[in-house]
């Protein structure tokens, strides 16, 4: 399997405190990650490492197989909207993001535009006179204006209203589907996370904690599942820890009487809570 980014043992320390510790992330062609973990987890560290404004202390790290730190040739090929980018308030969107495709080897004329108004930014407004929203969004449409292969995104959603949420969601899969981007997202939002990313790895106190799918991480948490369902009009809630072997025996015993059935695993903000609170209490 080809990875775009392969990071072995990672490690950044700042003075005697370690902010990553054995970070070990293989991150396949075409697929899109979110990395979520608490505030001074590490994520934004981890970001800054992986585009090569910061050099690791330990461990190995090649983005696009090459170390991002020592080999400036493979950043073209990688897009980066950190969390907060300072922007020339003078100078229009247009310009700014025409500026920012130039210096990426994918720089495409006809490209700028059209990235402006899949975002909802006024491409000839200057930037001192767009909102927070709309700076946010040119933040993200400067990271991808030249097709990057691999695209790292920094809390991209903050300040977005719903709709632009869900235009910029519409926009990860067009990129990861169409254009066969690999994406690494940070996000405190759960849901974000669960309806973007194929995997979800979560970070606390400098290391990856958990690793997978939502439904591959919820079943490291042992516990019972809700099932709900109907019966001749009536409601009915039970909890099991085999769902499946309960379910069977529901319809054994009841049949097509069943209406309205629902099993509910441990949600993603569950299993987060969990995992973290027990990475906490082990330390």
């Amino acid at each position: 399997m080809e990875y775009v980014l392969e990071a072995e043992g990672l490690g950044k320390r700042f003075a005697r405190q370690w902010a990553l510790r054995d970070c070990t992330i293989r991150l396949p062609a075409g697929h899109v990650a979110a990395l979520v973990g608490p505030n001074g987890a590490g994520k934004s560290t981890l970001l800054h490492l992986v585009v090569g404004l910061s050099r690791p202390d330990a461990g190995t790290l090649r983005v696009l197989g090459a170390a991002p730190y020592e080999n400036k040739e493979v950043l073209p090929g990688v897009g980066f909207v950190a969390q907060d980018t300072p922007l020339y308030r003078d100078f229009s969107a247009d310009d700014l993001v025409r500026t920012g495709a130039r210096l990426n080897r994918h720089w495409d004329d006809d490209l700028a535009r059209p990235r402006l108004a899949q975002l909802g930014i006024p491409p000839r407004k200057p930037v001192g006179r767009l909102s927070g929203g709309q700076r946010r969004r040119l933040d993200v449409a400067i990271g991808i204006v030249g097709r990057p292969e691999l695209l790292f995104l920094d809390e991209p959603t903050v300040g977005f209203d719903p709709s632009a949420r869900r235009d910029f969601h519409d926009l990860v899969h067009r990129l990861a589907d169409v254009d066969d981007t690999t994406i690494l997202l940070t996000t405190h939002d759960l849901d974000e996370a669960e309806k973007l990313a194929d995997r979800i790895l979560i970070l606390n106190n400098g290391e990856i904690i958990a690793d997978g799918s939502a439904d591959q991480l919820s079943l490291r948490i042992a516990g019972q599942s809700e099932i709900r369902w109907t019966r001749d009009g009536s409601r009915f809630v039970h909890s099991a820890a085999d769902a499946t072997a309960f379910v069977r025996e529901l319809f054994a015993q009841h049949g097509a009487g069943i209406a309205d059935l629902e099993v509910r695993r441990a949600s993603l903000e569950e299993t987060y809570m969990t995992l973290v609170h027990d990475a906490e209490r082990a330390l």
